[in-house]
């Protein structure tokens, strides 16, 4: 057994450290073996050696992340501790190097987990790209961020947005309304994240102008989409002859980000994702990309991350 001591620069470092309600800490205790104990500005560990040095070892990256001014979470303590398991933990300080942009209320935007770095060098570099994993890992979102900044710096002169609208338990002859007003409800995620970059004034100047365009999948048949931004959101719902006809539409100075998530295949019972096709089709085609996020790629609440891990124990269980 051995004691070490972790002196803090302050008791307002010691509070962003230890957590609100000491619930960093406890997170800490939990993982491992030790007992941890916080006063004031100091926390003193007593464990196997081992232990007390991965603990010291976690607790210095978390100084280092506060010092370069990233305000610490709950988030950024699990991940910290997910990484270290896999002896990752050195990269952790990397994520933080780059802002790729700020949202319209001037909040930084930067990548979160080692796969959504992974998945962002892999847009910059290829002109198709497949990100495909669970829900909440930033796949619409981070695309959507980087369809921004391409439009922003004339890398390209639009952006162009879709979704297969698949019904979904739900029957779209029965919604109120004309074609447009029946499909919007599936692309509003793609529209809240281009209020979150764009703003809610420029985005419709830019669905003006036609430098945006949000709409459904059945849409691009018969274009070629050029100097273009593309995202095909919700992949796993097209079926493989649509797949097809998208990835068909690539034209000269364009760029295809295709996402989905392969255990949510809303698509009626016998019918092909188009997405899962794609992936066995194309995995050793030259220039085309899949960066494949996972359970700890998920950013939204923790609970999220149980939820999936649940869902995934029980498929594997009925198999």
């Amino acid at each position: 057994m051995v004691s070490q001591k972790i002196l803090l620069r302050d008791n307002e470092e010691a509070r962003a450290i230890f957590g609100p309600q000491d619930a960093y800490v406890r997170l800490l205790d939990q993982a491992f073996p030790c007992t941890l104990i916080n006063r004031g500005n100091e926390l003193s560990v007593q464990g196997m050696a081992t232990d007390v040095g991965q603990v010291v070892e976690l607790v210095e990256v978390c100084k280092q992340l506060l010092r370069k001014g990233h305000q610490l979470s709950e988030r950024d303590v699990q991940y910290a501790l997910e990484l270290q398991k896999k002896g990752d933990l050195a990269h952790l300080l990397d994520l933080y190097q780059e802002d790729l942009a700020q949202s319209f209320k001037g909040k930084t935007i930067r990548v979160k987990t080692l796969g959504q770095r992974a998945y962002v060098d892999a847009i910059r570099k290829r002109d198709i790209v497949f990100g495909v994993g669970p829900a909440g890992t930033g796949k619409t979102y981070l695309a959507v961020v980087l369809a921004h900044l391409a439009l922003k710096h004339g890398q390209v002169k639009r952006i162009v947005l879709t979704r297969p609208a698949v019904e979904a338990g739900e029957n779209l002859g029965f919604l109120p309304g004309d074609l447009q007003e029946k499909v919007d409800p599936y692309l509003r995620p793609l529209y809240d994240a281009l209020h979150d970059v764009m703003g809610s004034e420029h985005l419709a100047r830019s669905m003006e102008r036609g430098s945006v365009e949000v709409a459904p999948l059945a849409y691009m048949r018969g274009r070629t989409l050029e100097d273009a931004f593309v995202i095909l959101d919700e992949a796993q719902n097209t079926t493989p002859e649509q797949m097809k006809m998208f990835l068909t539409r690539l034209g000269f100075g364009s760029k295809m980000v295709i996402t989905g998530d392969i255990t949510q295949i809303d698509l009626p019972r016998g019918k092909r994702s188009g997405l899962r096709e794609a992936m066995r089709i194309l995995s050793d085609v030259d220039g085309v990309e899949f960066v494949l996020l996972e359970e700890s790629d998920v950013i939204r609440h923790q609970l999220v991350q149980k939820i999936i891990r649940a869902y995934a124990k029980d498929e594997v269980e009925r198999e």
